[in-house]
Parts: structure tokens; C-alpha cells; sequence
């Protein structure tokens, strides 16, 4: 028995610091941005796209890296990740220009996305099902660990090195360390396939992510007017369903005649399966509304910028330990149970905010009771109920789909959220002239989006005397709360759906 544990708890430790490290990179290069891009002379949209690449590449990677676990072992796969990984940091590190710096980003997301689904699954093949839920929760809280150290360590390698580059080169010995223990100390698992890899369907699968994706880039600060005389927003979308639609028709004819398909139409048509993944895309808005804290704090509580950055801790952390709560709540009282109760606590934290939030101290409350339901999703139930929906030889597979269905919602409801936050802006410059009732609001001739007429806004703001700042000021966080209320409602409905969701799986299946 004692070696039984020993044999399991190397492997989750090895696990949990591989997915510590790939959530940590995403985070740590937004304090270096602004320094990244002037080093290559890039503009900031431009350079935005050192980000935009890693969410595509992870996004193309969970699903097919999950299957390639099933077929040729996770221990491999995991191996395989790591090496990828800590090759695409150091390439980063060594990057001679921007375009380099941009396919070393891609390399290290194809690494680094499968980590999770990898361990995630490792997790469900070889360890006791009352025990699944509290290992999956140590993966899951992770996640919210990686937000709050990431952005921190960053600033703190900037300031120590005076150099970004370093923010990826400690990334090689970590992965080393992964690599040689890894080796030595993860058994191997898999589950036996003599069919041949499904290259075509893996192919369409990845191009069809990619469009979708890429047009779900394109929205963000966007009125939705013109999204839809947008050409190249809908040559992306219509491309993207066009080959989706391609890959199912394959993929059907592909298991019909006893093959392996990438994407298994019997593991989509089980209902269990579908609302597990309907769950996962909304808890993808969760995580979402985490990006626009620092902004709120900023902009509606009117905390300093250098500050703000720290008020996402609360929210963070609270999802860490959710995790691992949420981890054990699986293990005790079903996946079910604990996905309506995160649906319940997240829908009064997120409600918190636009009712009641008015100071720091409630700013805090809020953030806590939001950041512990949100977590209660991370890892442990939504997994172990993709456990119960598919074989044990598509494990892997599915959990990429809902690893893939996460970063769907993460993706496409910072856009929604932006489209409100956009209309707070653009009311700005118009409801401070009729405020005050004499046009002493000027933009310059070259303000011609509503950030920059926000910004002149500002700016203006920023010549008057204390007294009439303050006034002003106030004015304009009154403005913006209501954007911001609109996103947090909405974050609220969707915990609402993770409840019904959760009650719907509670009703249809007690054997859990």
C-alpha cells in the first residue's frame, strides 16, 4: 500500500507543476508586453499577437494531443509536451525578431496546452475513482495559483534582470527537472490501438479550430454593427462551419467502417457528454470576466494603475483553494452536486459587484465568495463526469474536447464583455458635455475611436483643479459601472445555467 502511494503521487506532483508552469506563461508575459514590443519595434496591436498565438495553440492542441495520449501512452505524450515546451521558451529567450518570437510562442503553446489533458486523464486511467476528484482539484487549482504568480513573478524578473528574456529561460531547468523525473518516475499508461491515426480528420479539425478562433479575435472592442459587414469575420466563421461540417461527415464514415476517428460522433451524441461540454464553454466566461478586474478596479473603484494589477489576488487565489475543495466535495457528494453548488456560489458573488460592491472590503467579499464557486468547476467535476461519459480508450480525446470547450468560452465572451465595456466608453465624452452643459470636452482631430476619445477625456480631466477632478472623475466611474454591471450580471446568468446544468445531470444520473 505504501508504494501503491508513493507510485501515485509522484506522477501528480510531476503533473501538477507541468500545468503550474504552462498556466504561469500565459500570465507572466503581459507585465513584459509593452517591453517585448519595444525591443522589436512592433506596435501594441501587433504585439498582441505574442498572446493571440498561445490561446490558438493551445486551442488546436488539447484535442488532439488527448488522443494521441489514449493511443501512445501519456507518460510518452507528457514527455513529448515538456520537450516541446522548454525548446519553444528557450526560442523565445533567443528569438532574433518578432516573427520568430511569434512561431516560438505557437511551439511553446502546442507544448504547454496538453499538460493538463494529459495528467487529467493519467489521473482517471490509473487511480481509484473516490480518489480521482481531490487529485483532479490539486490540477484544477493551479490555474487560479498560475493567474496570481504569473503576472508577479513577472514583474519581479523584469526588475531583478532588466530583461524579459529571462521570464522564459526559467522555464528550461523546470522543464529538465520534468523531463528527467518524469522518466524515471511516471509509469506508463495507454490504452492499445492497432487503427491508424485519423491524419485527414485531425487536419480539418485543426484548421476548422483555427478559423473559428481567429474570427472570435477579430471582435473584440467591435460594435456589433459592423461584425456583420465585417468580410473577413465572416469568411472565417462560414470557413470554419464549412469544415467542421466536413469533419463530421468524415468522421461518421470514418467510424462506420471500424476506424479511429480524432472526433468520435458516438462520445458527441451522449447527452451526459454534451452537457458536461455546454458546462465547460460557460465556465470559459468565469474565467473571462477575471481579465477585466484590474480595468474595473482602475477605472470604477479608482485604485491607482500600479495597483491594480494586485486586487485580482482575492479572486485568484479564492480559485486555487475552490479547486481543491471542489476537488474533495467530487469525491464525497458526486460531480453533479458539486457543479450546482459552484453554480450557486458564483452566481452570488458575481451578483455581489454590481449590487453591492462600493470599497475595497466589498471588492474583497466578492471576489472571494466568486473566485471559490468559479473554482469548484477547475478540474475535478466537469473531468470526473467526462469519466463517466466516455470509454476508457477515449479518455484523452474527450478530455481535449473539454479542455477545447473551456477555451471556446474564454475566448468568445471577452468579446461580449468588451462590447459592453466599448458602450460605456463611447457614453462617456457625450454624458460628461451634458453633465456639465458647456462642450468643454475637445477631442483632437486624430481621437477617432472611443478609447482615444476616452483617453482625451482624461487627459482634459486631468487640467482642472482637485476638487473639480474629483467631481469628474466620480462622473465617469458612474459612467463606466454600468457596462461593468452589465458584465457581471452576466456572469451571473451563466452561473445560474452551471446550476441548471448541474441540477439536469443530478436528476438524469443518481448512479453517480
Amino acid at each position: 500500500m505504501k508504494n501503491q502511494k508513493a507510485s501515485q503521487l509522484w506522477p501528480l506532483i510531476l503533473f501538477t507543476i507541468g500545468v503550474f508552469m504552462a498556466g504561469l506563461d500565459n500570465g507572466i508575459i503581459g507585465t513584459a508586453l509593452t517591453t517585448i514590443n519595444e525591443s522589436f519595434g512592433v506596435s501594441p496591436s501587433w504585439g498582441a499577437w505574442s498572446i493571440t498565438l498561445y490561446t490558438l495553440g493551445i486551442a488546436i492542441s488539447v484535442p488532439i494531443v488527448g488522443k494521441l495520449a489514449d493511443r501512445y501512452g501519456r507518460r510518452r505524450m507528457f514527455l513529448a509536451e515538456i520537450t516541446l515546451f522548454g525548446l519553444g521558451s528557450l526560442f523565445v529567450a533567443l528569438s532574433p525578431n518578432f516573427m520568430s518570437l511569434l512561431i516560438a510562442r505557437f511551439i511553446q503553446a502546442i507544448g504547454g496546452g496538453g499538460i493538463f489533458i494529459i495528467g487529467s486523464s493519467h489521473i482517471l486511467a490509473t487511480m481509484p475513482k473516490e480518489k480521482q476528484g481531490k487529485a483532479l482539484g490539486m490540477l484544477g487549482g493551479m490555474h487560479g495559483l498560475s493567474a496570481i504568480v504569473g503576472p508577479n513573478l513577472g514583474a519581479l524578473i523584469l526588475q531583478v534582470t532588466g530583461s524579459w528574456k529571462w521570464m522564459f529561460l526559467i522555464n528550461i531547468p523546470i522543464a529538465l527537472f520534468l523531463i528527467v523525473f518524469g522518466a524515471l518516475k511516471i509509469p506508463e499508461s495507454r490504452q492499445e490501438s492497432k487503427k491508424s491515426l485519423d491524419f485527414t480528420g485531425t487536419i480539418l479539425l485543426s484548421i476548422s479550430i483555427l478559423s473559428f478562433m481567429l474570427g472570435i479575435t477579430q471582435l473584440e472592442g467591435k460594435a456589433w454593427q459592423s461584425i456583420y459587414s465585417d468580410f473577413k469575420i465572416s469568411i472565417l466563421f462560414l470557413n470554419s462551419i464549412f469544415l467542421l461540417t466536413l469533419l463530421l461527415f468524415y468522421e461518421k464514415g470514418l467510424e462506420k467502417s471500424g476506424g479511429d476517428p480524432i472526433l468520435s460522433l458516438s462520445l458527441l451524441s451522449n447527452r451526459l457528454f454534451q452537457i458536461t461540454l455546454f458546462i465547460a464553454v460557460l465556465s470559459g466566461g468565469f474565467l473571462a470576466t477575471i481579465v477585466f478586474i484590474p480595468s474595473y478596479v482602475q477605472e470604477v473603484l479608482q485604485v491607482p494603475v500600479e495597483q491594480a494589477g494586485f486586487w485580482l489576488t482575492p479572486f485568484a487565489l479564492m480559485s486555487g483553494v475552490g479547486a481543491g475543495v471542489g476537488g474533495v466535495l467530487t469525491d464525497r457528494i458526486g460531480p453533479a452536486r458539486t457543479v450546482m453548488i459552484s453554480g450557486l456560489i458564483a452566481a452570488i458573488g458575481f451578483s455581489l459587484f454590481p449590487l453591492w460592491v462600493t470599497s475595497g472590503t466589498s471588492f474583497i467579499i466578492a471576489s472571494i465568495t466568486a473566485g471559490v464557486g468559479f473554482g469548484f468547476l477547475l478540474g475535478a467535476p466537469l473531468n470526473v463526469l467526462v469519466g463517466m461519459a466516455s470509454p476508457s480508450n477515449d479518455q484523452g480525446s474527450a478530455l481535449g474536447l473539454l479542455s477545447l470547450s473551456r477555451q471556446v468560452g474564454l475566448t468568445i465572451f471577452p468579446a461580449v464583455f468588451a462590447g459592453f465595456l466599448t458602450r460605456g466608453m463611447i457614453d462617456v465624452p457625450f454624458l460628461m458635455n451634458r453633465i456639465y452643459g458647456d462642450n468643454r470636452i475637445i477631442f483632437p482631430k486624430e481621437a477617432t475611436t472611443s478609447r482615444e476619445q476616452y483617453e482625451a477625456v482624461i487627459s482634459q480631466v486631468e487640467t482642472y483643479d482637485l476638487p473639480t477632478q474629483k467631481e469628474m472623475y466620480d462622473t465617469i466611474a458612474h459612467i463606466l459601472k454600468n457596462g461593468y454591471d452589465s458584465m457581471f450580471y452576466i456572469a451571473s446568468l451563466l452561473s445560474l445555467l452551471v446550476l441548471l446544468g448541474g441540477l439536469y445531470l443530478y436528476k438524469t444520473y443518481t448512479h453517480e
